[in-house]
């Protein structure tokens, strides 16, 4: 059985991330950044494609890991019959290439250790050209080229590299892989010591500027730097998660890349990080956002590249079997060209929370939105691929159609609260008539709820968000019976479903089912504290809380059932859910000023 999602633990350095198994083996890496095909660790678990191996040679799991601080700096211990021994993994923040360090540590008595190495590029599809030179192991293939210098002796061996070493107290056996372009010159490798220093002090600095001091302050400052982990410096987009094609469900065929970055993420996103100190990265963030969107709002994509690149073509991997055996793997993502209409809404919103958290805004800003909110008043009607990016038919979703609602508020707001220039009466009169729509035929009165679409049976965990965008008031009874609702139907095994995907005939058109989604969960957390049930609130969060790896991270679901993460990790929009939950109960056991 492939190692558990969750058993991993996450490094990085601002450009990419690796993922760091509980065995000590480094089985996820993309060079140079995050959804780079140069990649020398194809899949989780799937070791022919690329792996690199550093325990004892006893073999086993850690007995004991850790962050160091709230650094990004992974420790990982193992107790064996002779001795025990500590690997440290890090990337040191980019300076110029992209370095993995591993430094091998003696803590006690004497511990024999083995470093596997097996690179492969291209997504585990290309084995380079491996060959020493002046000391250190070099290996090239087509554009891609790494380096490794250690002490240690290396040998190469059907494929891979090995090393076989011992360690003794006090012992400190270094490991530097570094990556550059192949035409380029051989990259300048880090001195282990003071790349490992560096690195500390870099999260040192970082997470002092965090000014949440709830309750729940270990995990909010951990979800921070696994946040500020998944942000690509260069740009300041944030990517939904490190991996891609982690099954929803094992076994299943619902493996999506994840290695992108979302707009509807952005308002989510920018709460957690103004409302927690980090002005400078929700400032990064929204300045990617402007750009991305930049150019014809018709043109407007849901989801881009690190870069602002919007084509981001869809295309699988044959050659991997998958984790667990989930296929296929895929590349890219298809839902990049959907119409999702709730994204209007969502760059609006983010837009305007940015603007009233007293983030610069400027004319061109503003231009940008207007002419946003000139699409939405041409299509708000139009039905579209919903938030979940359904591959059915389109359909009048009733989130859509509220984010609709939502772009056409803020843009009254602009003008009544900030006194920028637009066709407010226009836009007054078009979110009253969208509020009217909504509820005349997004509302079921029999039971009670709103419903997922127009006319639908089914409910969607995306209706806990109405009131959070101020549609309805939480204290309205439409919106008391949609949670209880999204509650009773949705639900297992306390968490959330996104959707039913049998309702109404099947309405995203893919086959298989899926694990409790657990930004939907947090979603309700929310929603039951605005709605006054803050005991019920605090115990679902707790439980959420529960659900963390011992590292502090969170993936994409869960499947109750065997009681594993499931899903590309770590998971941005889990990490955002915990934030915001965390001070929606903070602002709700405060007394009221």
């Amino acid at each position: 059985m492939a190692t558990s999602i969750e058993d991993h633990g996450l490094i990085g350095d601002l450009h990419t991330a690796a993922l760091v198994g509980r065995d000590g083996t480094i089985d996820w890496l993309c060079l140079p950044r995050f959804d780079s095909p140069a990649c020398f660790a194809a899949l989780l678990g799937d070791a022919g494609n690329g792996r690199w191996s550093l325990a004892p040679r006893s073999g086993g799991d850690c007995t004991r890991r850790r962050y160091r601080g709230g650094s990004l700096v992974l420790e990982s211990t193992w107790v064996t019959g002779t001795g025990s021994v500590r690997v440290l993994d890090l990337m040191p923040p980019r300076g110029g290439a992209a370095q993995v360090v591993r430094i091998v540590e003696g803590v006690s008595g004497r511990v024999p250790m083995r470093s596997d190495l097996t690179l492969r590029f291209d997504y585990g599809h290309v084995v380079p050209w491996v060959r020493h030179l002046d000391g250190e192991l070099a290996a090239m293939a087509g554009p891609d080229a790494v380096w490794l210098r250690t002490p240690v002796e290396l040998v190469g061996q059907d494929g891979a590299t090995h090393a076989d070493f011992e360690v003794a107290a006090g012992d400190r056996v270094p490991f530097v892989l570094a990556y550059a372009p192949s035409h380029l010159p051989r990259p300048h490798p880090v001195d282990a010591e003071q790349a490992l220093a560096a690195t500390e002090a870099f999260w040192a600095d970082w997470t002092a500027r965090c000014d949440y001091d709830g309750e729940w302050e270990d995990a909010v400052r951990r979800s921070l730097v696994t946040l500020k982990a998944l942000s690509y410096a260069p740009t300041g987009g944030i990517v939904a998660a490190a991996t891609t094609s982690l099954p929803e469900a094992l076994g299943g065929s619902r493996n999506w890349d994840y290695r992108y970055c979302w707009l509807r993420d952005a308002t989510f996103t920018l709460q957690a990080l103004l409302g927690t100190g980090y002005a400078a990265e929700a400032r990064a963030w929204r300045e990617w956002l402007l750009r991305a969107v930049a150019g014809d709002p018709a043109d407007l994509r849901i989801m881009y590249a690190l870069d602002g690149v919007r084509r981001i073509p869809e295309y699988e991997l044959p050659w991997l079997s998958g984790y667990a055996g989930s296929t296929p793997v895929r590349v890219g993502n298809a839902a990049a060209a959907q119409f999702q209409l709730d994204v209007w809404g969502e760059v609006l919103d983010g837009l305007h929370w940015s603007r009233t958290s007293g983030l610069t805004t400027d004319e061109d800003a503003w231009s940008l939105q207007k002419a946003l909110l000139d699409f939405l008043e041409g299509h708000w009607a139009d039905p579209d691929n919903s938030l979940w990016e359904v591959r059915g038919d389109r359909r009048p979703f009733v989130h859509s159609k509220v984010m609709a609602w939502a772009g056409l508020d803020r843009g009254v707001q602009a003008v009544e609260r900030f006194g920028l220039d637009g066709p407010v009466d226009r836009w007054r009169q078009l979110r009253q008539e969208v509020h009217d729509d909504v509820c005349a035929r997004g509302y079921d009165p029999d039971r009670g709820t709103f419903t997922q679409f127009y006319g639908s049976r089914g409910l969607d965990a995306a209706l806990l968000l109405l009131p959070r965008v101020g549609f309805l008031p939480p204290a309205d009874g439409r919106i008391v019976g949609t949670v209880d609702a999204v509650q009773r139907e949705l639900q297992r095994d306390g968490l959330l479903l996104r959707y039913d995907p049998d309702a109404d005939g099947g309405v995203d058109g893919l086959a298989g089912g899926e694990n409790p989604f657990l930004a939907c969960s947090f979603w309700l957390a929310d929603a039951l504290s605005m709605t006054g049930r803050r005991q019920q609130a605090r115990t679902l969060f707790e439980r959420l809380l529960g659900l963390r790896s011992d590292l502090g991270l969170l993936s994409e679901e869960y499947d109750t059932r065997t009681g594993r993460q499931m899903g590309n990790t770590p998971q941005a929009f889990s990490h955002v859910g915990l934030v915001n939950s965390a001070r929606q109960l903070q602002r709700a056991d405060q007394p009221p000023r």
